[in-house]
């Protein structure tokens, strides 16, 4: 072994962060942090209570308990953001309605801040797409040829199973009767 080989001696703390940028980098995690950032002061406003001198002022409301749930459900979103990124759409969906819906029930949307950042983790969340195996985002291939006014390919091989003159496809009229005709199963089956 050579004395300049890697990963032998490295610190535990770059170890740690390589592998925390990778976590990072497979799942919309600016999205989850936002969402989550949003729902704490919705959830956290309703039952705080502010002290001026001698003077307390308290900010519950009869609200307070639909504040506590749709910063909850903030906070729920934002981890499912992290651990579940397969349904990141669902819950960026989710969060931008919950961070609507905050903006009456909430002390308008925990004062504005978590509304904001909700409403940013959602659409984070909805606009983050998967790398592919290269490290390069899913869609940028088609991104560049709608740029240039192409339209995009697709997959570059060919079909799996090309049509023939013997046996033409069937319209989509007799599909439906073909699949209750065999019970639902497909042929092997």
């Amino acid at each position: 072994m050579s004395p300049e080989s890697t990963g032998q001696n490295e610190h535990y703390l770059t170890v740690y962060r390589r592998g925390f940028r990778t976590w990072r980098g497979n799942r919309p995690f600016w999205a989850g942090l936002f969402t989550i950032l949003g729902g704490l002061p919705i959830a956290y406003f309703p039952y705080a209570n502010m002290h001026l001198g001698n003077m307390t002022i308290a900010m519950s409301t009869t609200a307070g308990a639909g504040s506590l749930i749709i910063g909850i459900l903030l906070i729920t979103l934002g981890f499912t953001m992290w651990f579940h990124h397969i349904v990141r759409v669902f819950a960026g969906v989710a969060a931008i309605l919950l961070a609507l819906i905050s903006i009456p029930v909430a002390n308008i949307g925990g004062f504005i801040v978590g509304f904001l950042f909700s409403l940013l983790g959602g659409a984070l969340s909805i606009a983050w797409a998967p790398a592919d195996a290269k490290g390069a985002p899913a869609s940028e291939g088609h991104r560049a040829q709608m740029g240039r006014g192409e339209a995009p390919q697709g997959p570059e091989h060919p079909k799996e199973f090309p049509e023939t003159a013997e046996a033409p496809r069937k319209p989509m009229l007799f599909k439906a009767a073909t699949a209750e005709a065999d019970g639902g199963r497909h042929r092997a089956g």
